[in-house]
This record gives C-alpha cells, sequence and structure tokens, in this order.
C-alpha cells in the first residue's frame, strides 16, 4: 500500500495549527481572568504623593492588574509571574527572596494606599508619583526583612475599549439604575399621598403639626431639585469622589453585567473552541472512499481492516508482501477483489 506524502503534509500543518491555537486561547484565557478580577471590584478614590486619584488594583497569588484615572487619562498595568521577577531583579540587584516572597511583601504594602484603605502612608512605605509624556509611573519605597525594597508600577495609557469597559459602560448602567430607582420611589411616594390621604377623609388627625408635608408631585420637584439643589451640590466641577453607595451599586451593576455577557457568548465560546480543535480524519464504513488514491482505498468487506491507513510506509509494504490468500474467499471480497486464477501444473506424457 503506497500513502501519498501530501497526507502526511496535511496532517503536520493542522498539527502546528492546533497548537499555535491552543497558546492564543491560553493567552486570551488569562487576559480574560483578569479582565472579569478587576471588573468585579469598584473605583475607589486614592491619594498617591499629592495627587488624588482614582483606582482599580487587584492582586493575585504572583500576578496584578491596576487601573488608574485622574478623570483626563485611565492609565493600567499588568503583570505576570516572570514580568514580576524581572523587574524586581532590575529595582533590587541585592534581592534573592523566591517571587511569593517578596510579592506577599508588595501586596501588604500597595494595596492599603491603591484600595483606599488607608488615607496616611507609613513611615516603613513612601509612594511618589511621576507622569513622563502620556505615561504614569507610581514609586514604591519599603524595607522587606531589614533591605530597602523598591518598585515601580509602569503605567500606560489605556485602550479605549479598556475605559469603555471599566469606567464608560458601567456609570452609564448605574445612571440608569439610579433614574429606575427614582421612578420608583416617586410612584411610592404618590401612593403614600393617596394612603394619608384616606386616613383624613376618615377623620385621622395628625397630632404634630411640623410633621405635615405637601403632596409629592414629581414634576415640580425636579425642577426645584435641578434650579435650586444641584447648583449647591459643586458636582458641575470636576469631582473624584465615589462613597461607598455608588461602590456598591457600581459592583452591583458590573457583576450583573458580566453574568449577562457570560451567558450570552458561553454557547459561542464552546463552538469557536470545537472549530479550532484537530481531529484526525478518519473514515466510516458507510463513508465514500472514491475520492482516496486506489492504494489507500480500504477493503469493505469482513476480513478488511480500516487501520490500515495508520501504518507507516515501511510497514505497510512488508505486511503487503507478506499477505497469504485466504483458501475460501468470502462473498464479500471476492465482490470486491477478482479471484487469481490457479496456475496449471505442468502436464507430462505420463501422468
Amino acid at each position: 500500500m503506497v500513502v501519498d506524502d501530501g497526507y502526511f503534509k496535511k496532517c503536520a500543518e493542522r498539527s502546528r495549527n492546533s497548537g499555535c491555537v491552543v497558546l492564543r486561547y491560553g493567552v486570551m484565557e488569562t487576559a480574560a481572568r483578569f479582565e472579569a478580577a478587576i471588573s468585579a471590584l469598584p473605583w475607589v478614590p486614592v491619594n498617591v504623593g499629592d495627587s488624588k486619584l482614582l483606582a482599580k488594583a487587584w492582586f493575585g497569588d504572583t500576578e496584578y492588574k491596576v487601573l488608574l484615572s485622574d478623570l483626563t487619562n485611565v492609565w493600567e498595568e499588568e503583570m505576570s509571574r516572570d514580568s514580576i521577577q524581572s523587574r524586581a531583579q532590575d529595582l533590587n540587584k541585592r534581592l534573592r527572596a523566591p517571587v511569593q516572597a517578596f510579592f506577599a511583601h508588595l501586596q501588604s504594602v500597595a494595596v492599603p494606599c491603591l484600595s483606599g484603605q488607608s488615607d496616611d502612608q507609613s513611615t516603613a512605605s513612601y509612594f511618589s508619583l511621576e507622569t513622563h509624556s502620556s505615561h504614569l509611573t507610581v514609586k514604591l519605597k519599603s524595607e522587606l526583612a531589614g533591605v530597602p525594597f523598591y518598585w515601580e508600577f509602569r503605567c500606560i495609557p489605556a485602550p479605549v475599549e479598556v475605559v469603555s469597559r471599566q469606567l464608560v459602560r458601567p456609570l452609564l448602567a448605574v445612571t440608569l439604575v439610579l433614574q429606575r430607582q427614582v421612578g420608583e420611589l416617586a410612584t411610592l411616594l404618590v401612593r403614600k399621598d393617596a394612603e394619608i390621604q384616606d386616613y383624613k377623609e376618615n377623620g385621622a388627625v395628625l397630632s404634630r403639626g411640623r410633621l405635615q408635608t405637601e403632596p409629592f408631585e414629581e414634576e415640580t420637584y425636579q425642577k426645584n431639585f435641578i434650579t435650586q439643589t444641584l447648583p449647591q451640590m459643586g458636582v458641575l466641577q470636576d469631582c473624584l469622589e465615589f462613597n461607598s453607595g455608588l461602590q456598591e451599586l457600581y459592583v452591583a451593576v458590573s457583576t450583573a453585567r458580566n453574568s449577562e455577557k457570560r451567558k450570552r457568548s458561553a454557547e459561542h465560546d464552546s463552538a469557536s473552541a470545537e472549530s479550532f480543535s484537530f481531529v484526525p480524519e478518519h473514515t466510516t464504513p458507510d463513508q465514500d472512499h472514491s475520492s482516496l488514491p486506489k492504494d489507500m482505498r480500504p477493503l469493505s468487506g469482513p476480513g478488511s481492516n480500516q487501520n490500515d491507513l495508520q501504518h507507516p510506509l515501511g510497514e505497510t509494504q512488508e505486511a503487503d508482501s507478506e499477505q497469504t490468500v485466504p483458501l475460501i474467499p468470502t462473498a464479500a471480497s471476492a465482490n470486491q477483489l477478482p479471484l487469481r486464477p490457479k496456475k496449471k501444473k505442468a502436464v507430462g506424457l505420463f501422468r
């Protein structure tokens, strides 16, 4: 049996492509995990040096992702284990600790500052902020086992897609949620006024006059809020306040959006992963083999073996040379291969 070289080339090419797809899928999976982790955190106001920023910081076992914003720009940095080890060696020549050891120290020092848990910088650590063109660098100086430890968060401008996913879209969703909440509260107030009016019509009297209020009118309330209350709030200026109530609502909205997104894309991701997986081609007994070379067409009878296609070239030829013809051929094999006529023995003059 002779196997076409193109068959093996085709298999090798598919194997290489399959490996590239697996590697690319692993990178995409890591990026998606970072994105999901940072999306579950709220923006918090922080003080870095003399600057006020909004920050998001997620720390894993030996990896982290940081987002910073001054409402004019958004910066980000994403670091994995190998990158962290390389930068630590560059900034700390005398450092000989394993990655887990100094990363745990980095996390314990940086998290209170980047999560807004501590407004006062401790004497054991110092943060400073530097800007270089469009880049932002947060420098950290602390002590690790009595030895100075230096670190730098080298943040680059975040892509528009990241700004949209992490800031614009969630805040727009929060606005819609608050608007829905205000509408439900207005409806509830109208119902409460109707309840109070029913009490009055049935003889109820308010014992304390200072508690009496006017019936609620939504349009009047909105007009007075915009013209009277809003100018006194100072929200028309740039403000980095993001109180705990907004943080909780932001996390709830982001979690709901991510859950819905995963639900919608589950089937699509599964189909995409299956389309990239490599499955060796094989033929079934009922499949048409007319597209294969003549030497590769398997026998259809009970005695045929479809695994012959998987043998190397040398073993296949050797097997063919040693193959014997059965004494009593089956009907199926007789239909596929014509029987060779038996050679007659030479007949002499005397039998």
